[in-house]
């Protein structure tokens, strides 16, 4: 049996379940694919190690889809200041420079796609299947193309949405190719508690084997991320706790404060991914599936959802005016709106994440100007805060907190 829909997104994350809420409410015929529902939440069990620091164009978009309750009513921390140092170089961040209540909030992964999801319930254009795996995928540019799932379904899809991470198997089956290079550095993340009560404060020091980095989370609870060496990392994680806990009092800067317990460790590899192309006709990238960025300074989460924001947008805007969905020239207005904007972020972190890694006399003491600069010029300073917001560029409706159906 053969069911017919305009959009079928293939991907329930976050970034995928955000483009189904975007299209909620409206005309379109949207299904959501996903093989696993995430485990459900109680307040007493421990963070998750899979954090992100969504932005405010991110609780705009989450908020004007109705999934920002969903987050607030489990659990998020809010940060107020954002730090950044290196040896003579310090700036520092506060939302109230520019009359903001925040920079932005920690938020559990989990807690933002179980929110998207909750939400995706209210929609009666929205079909969520789940858990559902694909058998194959049939992609016809100039028609619908079909999915058969594992259960014998079969979805026609005017436009498949590819929200499937990384790896996207939509994205390999339609053939758009990616520009992507390691950093031979890896990430280890440990969640800990510390003496230190409630903190409002994120911050990043670099050091010549890589940035450390302190992400607050509810409570004495925090995330600290440690890049280094693939061989240093796998060191470190098969430490015990108590050798781990005194490589961390040896190596942290001061205001790390006293850990009081290692609850939890993870590691991934540092890698930058792009798509050459977000479209063909029929098909669209959004997140992962689309790009990967260095996670320096938490954008990838955020990019994505400002993907599913502005997709939304373009594709609501179509209907209303009678279009194909999947006709090229509908889908270029999409990558016309994202793909340069996801390219600017991608260099300035790279060219960020790079330039703080050399260990040249000239590199270094044009850095620390740098920072120095940016601390005493506010004009500067004020632009680069707005910026990491999600509150510069060309922003989607959405993420100005302006309804779309």
């Amino acid at each position: 049996m053969k069911e017919d829909f305009d959009v079928v997104v293939v991907g329930g994350g976050m970034v995928g379940a955000a483009v189904a809420c975007g299209l909620g409410g409206s005309l379109l015929k949207v299904a959501v694919v996903e093989a696993a529902l995430p485990d459900a939440f109680t307040p007493e069990q421990p963070h998750d190690l899979r954090v992100s620091a969504l932005s405010i164009a991110s609780k705009n978009i989450l908020e004007t889809v109705g999934a920002w309750e969903g987050v607030t009513k489990r659990r998020l921390c809010p940060f107020r200041r954002m730090r950044v140092w290196e040896t003579a170089g310090d700036t520092e961040f506060c939302s109230d420079d520019i009359d903001y209540p925040e920079l932005g909030y920690i938020v559990e992964n989990r807690v933002t796609q179980l929110a998207l999801l909750e939400r995706l319930q209210a929609f009666d254009n929205v079909e969520l299947m789940c858990p559902a795996s694909i058998n194959k995928i049939n992609y016809m540019a100039e028609k619908s193309s079909e999915l058969t799932l594992d259960d014998g379904r079969i979805l026609s899809a005017k436009l498949l949405v590819a929200a499937d991470g990384g790896q996207s198997r939509v994205r390999q089956v339609v053939g758009l190719g990616v520009t992507s290079w390691d950093y031979n550095q890896h990430a280890l993340v440990i969640y800990i508690e510390t003496a230190y009560g409630q903190q409002d404060i994120t911050w990043q020091r670099f050091v010549p084997s890589g940035p450390q980095a302190f992400l607050p989370l509810t409570g004495h609870y925090a995330s600290i991320v440690w890049y280094n060496s693939p061989d240093e990392v796998c060191r470190l994680k098969a430490l015990s706790n108590n050798d781990l806990m005194s490589e961390l009092t040896a190596t942290f800067p001061d205001c790390l404060g006293k850990v009081n317990a290692i609850l939890g460790t993870a590691s991934f590899p540092l890698k930058r991914q792009h798509a050459q192309s977000y479209v063909k006709p029929g098909v669209v990238l959004v997140g992962d599936a689309a790009h990967m960025i260095n996670p320096l300074a938490g954008q990838g989460v955020n990019i994505g959802l400002l993907d599913a924001a502005a997709l939304a947008e373009v594709l609501i805007e179509a209907s209303g005016q009678g279009l194909d969905l999947g006709d090229l020239a509908v889908l270029k207005r999409y990558e016309k709106m994202r793909r340069n904007e996801n390219l600017k972020m991608m260099t300035v972190m790279d060219v960020f994440y790079r330039v703080f890694s050399n260990q040249l006399l000239p590199v270094k003491i044009l850095r620390n100007l740098g920072l120095g600069l940016a601390e005493r010029i506010l004009p500067a300073k004020n632009k680069v805060m707005r910026s990491a917001m999600g509150l510069e560029g060309n922003l989607p409706k959405l993420a100005r907190g302006k309804s779309i159906v």
